[in-house]
Parts: C-alpha cells; structure tokens; sequence
C-alpha cells in the first residue's frame, strides 16, 4: 500500500466552552489547570476533522464534553499536522494533549 492511501488520519482539537472546567471528572483529570484559562477536547479521526465533530455534535459516537460543551474546531492548532496514519495520529494526540495541558489548559481526550 502507497503511503499516501494509508496516511488518512487526523488529529483535531474542540474548543470547549469553559463552564466544561466546574465538572468534577473534567477537573481531576487536569489538575495542573488554571482558572481562566481555555478548554479543549483533543482526538484523532480516520475522517475528516469536521466530519469527526459533525458526529460527535450529533451524539453519533460523541464524547459527552463535546456534545455537551463543545464550540469550534480549532484548526490552527492541528491543521500542519495532518494527515498522518493512526499510529502517528495516537502518538500525535497524547503529545498535543500533554503539551496543552502543560500550559495550564483543560484538556479532555478519548
């Protein structure tokens, strides 16, 4: 298989609404985050990015924080990356998500 027809995965981050920061599971999973600051949903998708969000808005395989709490895509933040094939866009999505909360962001991932 060409690299090409392989290399069809993405990562994508969901800004989140930051009222998503007062949940009790959102919280303890970012201890390290500072009030104030925004909210994401990190993940990776064989689809597109909108197509991935799309679903997730409508509950088709949603993430609850996104359903719920979700607000854009945030392209500038993924865009260069992709696409890339699943085991670069597994890694991809815990460094950005490690990276974000590094800065004292919320960040939830699947």
């Amino acid at each position: 298989m060409a690299r090409g027809q392989r290399d069809h995965h993405h990562v994508y981050v969901v800004e989140l609404d930051p009222k998503v920061a007062s949940i009790g599971r959102f919280r303890n999973a970012n201890p390290e985050y500072r009030d104030g600051r925004m909210c994401f949903y990190v993940g990776m998708t064989g689809l597109t990015p909108e197509e991935r969000f799309r679903n997730h808005m409508r509950g088709y395989k949603g993430n609850h924080f996104v359903r719920e709490f979700g607000v854009r895509l945030l392209p500038e933040l993924y865009e260069k990356l992709n696409p890339m094939s699943y085991a670069e866009a597994a890694r991809k999505e815990e460094t950005l998500a490690r990276a974000l909360r590094r800065r004292g962001f919320g960040v939830w991932q699947h």
